[in-house]
């Protein structure tokens, strides 16, 4: 299965480019919202579930609804909210989620129009995906603990499965049973859209790392555009090869999930600071995804091969995130910086902010330096996108839940945030 849709998928992602990768994603997107809204609702309905309100006021799931963990349980308490809290926000690179701005989120800011289109289209993926999307699921999981309770209540439900394959993360398609025929095709299809959209995205987008900022700029220079299309389109096939091969390796999706956080484990600082920092340098961003790549390795083969006990996935990524900071720092401060006429180049076009950039390049009279409060109002647009997003967010969850004047009291403030982002815009003098 892993296969045929890896090459279903590689075979219009290698055709059409990103424009056809654009145009699908927004289509398998429309179809896996309908297909998790139809999942959630047939979920809920269940006689062990009872509706919304049975959900919600189940006595089994209220430490699972609560917005805070139990402190009582500090393992579980530091994997779900004391570490992606306090560390993991800043310090781990993750695809769709840089700390420091990057990824196919800028690919398609940069193929965007204009600033204006890609700030509003970026701000429009940010609610899309962390404010609409979630909820359908959570949804489905919550019921699935009423439904299915425990491992061994799936293995009943399903006698014939593989007892080896029976993981927390099938209770999802076990739900999908509760379905009428004909939607649980659709619901099918909205689980193969959201494979194929993200499939997609992550091949363009390595596509045009391995292309662009390799083959054509220390291999082969100065060829037509047709050629570095054709060797795009080889290297789409060459990445979906690569990733079938680990994908069939891997065992879970958490798995997955956890191994993509420890190989970005630090190196989202050195992302976030080189806006700010003119000391960072290409050595110091190589050394960063090193580090914390040969961490990553360390924990998954060689750690309990060498008869350690096995340790939290937050603690480890916690120490991966101190020995990738140690290692970037240590190259940083070792290498050369960039040449002076790379820093002002870059200082002219970009203008970063930060004392950092205006100290070193010794600015003089005649160039004021980014405007007066632009850092603030930097800040300000930052700090009111995100009260949208988290405004939308909890809002819906609030009525969802029943609670409808704290639902609206948090939509309100999306909205008011959100009209706040559009005022802070004309500060940055965005074209």
């Amino acid at each position: 299965v892993v296969l045929l849709a890896g090459a279903v998928t590689v075979l219009y992602s290698a055709t059409s480019g990103l424009w056809g990768v654009v145009v699908t994603d927004l289509l398998l997107f429309i179809i896996a919202m309908v297909g998790s809204v139809a999942a959630a609702y047939f979920a809920v309905i269940q006689p062990e579930v009872g509706g919304l309100t049975g959900l919600f006021s189940n006595p089994e799931l209220q430490s699972k609804i609560s917005f805070l963990p139990d402190f009582t349980d500090w393992r579980t308490a530091a994997a779900v909210f004391i570490v992606p809290v306090a560390v993991q926000w800043w310090s781990t690179w993750y695809p769709g989620a840089e700390p420091g701005g990057g990824g196919y989120v800028a690919q398609r800011m940069l193929a965007a129009r204009n600033e204006k289109e890609a700030m509003g289209a970026t701000l429009w993926f940010n609610m899309a995906h962390y404010a609409l999307r979630p909820w359908p699921w959570i949804l489905v999981a919550l019921a699935s603990l009423l439904v299915y309770p425990s491992l061994d209540s799936i293995q009943v439900a399903f006698p014939n499965l593989d007892p080896s394959i029976i993981r927390h993360d099938l209770a999802y398609p076990a739900m999908l049973v509760f379905m009428p025929h004909g939607l649980l095709g659709l619901v099918v299809a909205s689980l193969a859209a959201a494979y194929m959209s993200t499939i997609s995205t992550h091949l363009n987008w390595g596509a045009s790392y391995v292309v662009d900022d390799f083959y054509r700029r220390f291999i082969n220079d100065g060829e037509e555009d047709r050629h570095y299309v054709t060797v795009g389109r080889v290297t789409t096939v060459g990445l979906i090869i690569l990733a079938g091969i680990v994908s069939l390796w891997l065992e879970n999706a958490l798995q997955a999930f956890q191994i993509l956080l420890q190989i970005g484990a630090g190196t989202g600082l050195v992302f976030l600071l080189r806006w700010f920092w003119w000391r960072i340098n290409a050595w110091s961003e190589m050394a960063a995804m090193l580090v914390s790549f040969l961490v990553a390795i360390y924990f998954q083969f060689v750690h309990t091969n060498l008869g350690f006990p096995a340790m939290d996935s937050s603690l480890q990524l916690v120490i991966g995130v101190a020995l990738t900071t140690v290692g970037w720092l240590t190259v940083t401060f070792f290498t050369k910086p960039a040449e002076e006429e790379t820093l002002r180049s870059y200082y002219a076009a970009i203008r970063p902010y930060g004392a950092g950039w205006r100290r070193i390049l010794n600015l003089g009279p005649d160039d004021p330096g980014p405007e007066a409060g632009g850092v603030a109002a930097g800040f300000l647009g930052w700090f009111l996108a995100l009260s949208a997003v988290y405004g939308a967010l909890f809002g819906t969850g609030f009525l969802l839940y029943g609670n409808t004047g704290w639902g609206v009291v948090c939509l309100a403030i999306a909205g008011s945030a959100m009209a706040g982002v559009f005022r802070v815009l004309p500060k940055f003098r965005i074209r």
